[in-house]
Parts: structure tokens; sequence; C-alpha cells
């Protein structure tokens, strides 16, 4: 079984296969109706058939797009997330169509070799491969190869902007009308944060924040999160509510988040003069969710469970604990074993007038530490 991150990084590097796939439709079939009853390329003379076109070509741009996606989203993409998303684009635009052209002056050059019967580097054979290479139809060529990176390039710095599920949903229309689902919501909040941004100041502040919540990211990937939103100090990681249960991934990914800024304590101690601190609220229920807006779109979620998890959040100062869950979550998670859960009481949330039983949650590890 694929995990989470693995998932998303499928998911994340599919779109430029289908981005180069489409392009490599649209071009075949302008190619077609450009030569019409041809049957070779007038720049060149080679022969041309279409159905062969339709089919080869295509194929060998998905693999294309896929092989670009995976440099872009396992590899390149890391070189360059401290630039400004236009440079970024403009970067590694160049970079790809620098690749690109160089592996066809390869692939032209080689086949030149065993059309030639020559040296492959002699001047008879790189003769031909230049004179290709300042054709019209292969400049061109290029400049549509430029389109396609940038286009994917596009996508993907917007996907990761906006979260790539949040992105696809768009796409789909699946929250163009509303629906009403039941989901986990985590509200994590850093503790003292005020009194830290007024510490280090406000700069040195939002650079820590940064920092944090690039740490965030991996065991909220790793347990099948999605960011729903950050407010400040406090970020909102929501599950359905087959992927939250499973496995209990929002429990864990709490536990994994304490263990990373523990890792990390060096790091923002050395860069900050301190290590931050967190607490936690959890709760599930069902919300409504859909797109909202005009001037600016997005997809979001209302319902009495975010009014309540935010309320448990904030109980954890008056416990004394970093983490307290709803009692209607904890009968749903299977903790029976890595986990000591303790039950903190009924207590009446403001705007709610039932009671609520909350309890906290510790790690089996950290009691034997």
């Amino acid at each position: 079984m694929l995990s989470p991150k693995i998932k998303r990084n499928i998911y994340r590097i599919l779109p430029f296969g289908f981005i180069w796939l489409l392009f490599s439709l649209v071009y075949s079939l302008l190619e077609k109706g450009l030569l019409g009853r041809l049957n070779y390329y007038p720049a060149t003379g080679n022969p041309y058939n279409f159905l062969n076109a339709i089919a080869i070509t295509p194929f060998a741009a998905f693999i294309m797009g896929l092989s670009i996606g995976t440099l872009e989203i396992l590899y390149i993409n890391k070189w360059f997330m401290q630039m400004s998303f236009g440079r970024k684009i403009f970067y590694k635009s160049v970079i790809y169509l620098l690749v690109i052209c160089l592996f066809l002056i390869f692939v032209v050059a080689l086949a030149n070799y065993f059309e030639l019967d020559t040296g492959f580097f002699s001047g008879r054979l790189w003769n031909f491969v230049w004179a290709f290479f300042f054709t019209y139809t292969f400049l061109s060529i290029v400049f549509y190869i430029a389109a396609i990176i940038l286009v994917s390039l596009f996508y993907a710095e917007v996907s990761d902007n906006v979260s790539p599920g949040v992105l696809q949903n768009f796409f789909i229309g699946k929250y163009h009308k509303p629906v009403e689902e039941e989901r986990i919501f985590m509200f994590l909040d850093m503790k003292s944060s005020t009194t830290i941004a007024e510490h280090i100041g406000h700069i040195r502040y939002f650079e820590m924040l940064k920092e944090y919540y690039s740490d965030l990211s991996g065991p909220i990937i790793n347990y099948s999160g999605e960011i729903y939103q950050y407010v400040g100090d406090e970020i909102v990681v929501s599950w359905n509510l087959k992927s939250g249960l499973q496995n209990s991934n929002c429990i864990n990914c709490f536990f994994d988040i304490k263990a990373v800024i523990k890792r990390q304590a060096g790091k923002y101690k050395d860069s900050f003069g301190l290590s931050p601190e967190f607490k936690a609220g959890f709760h599930l229920g069902k919300v409504t969710a859909g797109e909202i807006g005009v001037i600016k779109k997005e997809i979001i979620f209302t319902g009495d469970v975010l009014n309540t998890t935010a309320r448990i959040q904030g109980l954890c100062n008056s416990y004394d604990v970093d983490i307290i869950i709803s009692d209607s979550l904890v009968r749903r998670l299977d903790l029976l074993t890595g986990f000591q859960v303790r039950s903190l009481g009924e207590n009446v949330l403001k705007g709610r007038d039932e009671k609520i039983e909350l309890f906290t949650i510790t790690a089996i590890e950290e009691i034997q530490q």
C-alpha cells in the first residue's frame, strides 16, 4: 500500500504528463491541418505519416512530461524554494528547456551517426546536426516546448500555493455546489506567540513561522492531512473521516509534529533563541463545503464543528495539557495501543448548551521517557 507521501507525489507528477499529452495532441492536429495531404515535411523532406504521428508524439510527450514532473517534484523544486514565484518559473523553464535541447541534440547526432556511417565527432556529422537545429521548424518546436514547460510549471506552482487537492477540486467542480461532509479538524496553535514576537521582533518572528510551518508540512503530508487555513500562528488541518481515522492518522500527525519540532529544537534555539511549543484541539462533525467568493474564490467549510474545535483548543492552557480531544472523536478512534487516554471531565463550551466530555492523550513512549 502506497504511503500518503508517495500518493501525494504521484498526484503532483501526473498533471505534468497530462499537460504535455494535451499539448502534443493539439500540435499533432495542427500539424496535420498545415500539411494537409502531404506525406513529407517540406522543410526537411522527412516522411510524414499522420497515424504514426498521432500515436507516437502524444506517447513520447506524456513520458517526457512525467520525466520532467518527477525531476521537478522530487529534486529541482527544492533548489528554488526561497525564490519568488516569477523567478522560480523563469529559471526552472530555462533549465528544462536546455535539458530538452541537449537531449534532442544527442538524439539527432545519434541518428545521423547511424545514417552517415561516420565518426561521432566528425565535422560532416555535426554539420548535419547544426543544420537541423537552425531550421525554422526546429525553432518553432522549441518555442512550443517552452510554452508547455511554462504552463506545466505555472500549474505546479499555483497548485502548491493553494494546495493540490484544492486546485483539483476547483477543476472537477466538486464543491461548485455545497456538499455536506463529515470531517476531522485539528486547530494547532503556537504557545506564547505574542510574547515571542515581542521578544525577537516581528520580522524574526515571521521568519520563525516560515520555518515552523515548513517543519509541520512533513507530518501533515505523511498522515494524509489537508492544510485548510493558516491563521497567524495557528494552522487548521483537516481530514476526511476515512483517512483521519485510519491508523489514527489525525492523532499520529500531532505526535509526529511534536517529534519533528523536538528534533529541530537546536536549529530554532540557534536561530531564534527558543524552540516553539504548541497546543492542539481535535473534534469531528459535519460541515458544509463549497466554493465562495467572486473577486477571490475559496473552498470553505462552515459548521459548528469549527467553532467547537477552536474552543476545545482554547482550553489547553486551563487544563495544562498540549492536546485535547472531544468525546465524539475519541469514541471513533482505535487507541488501544501506543497511547494513554485520560478524561478531563465534562465541560460546557461557550455557545453550546450541552456538556461535552474532553480527553487528553499521551504517547506511551513519552511516559517511558
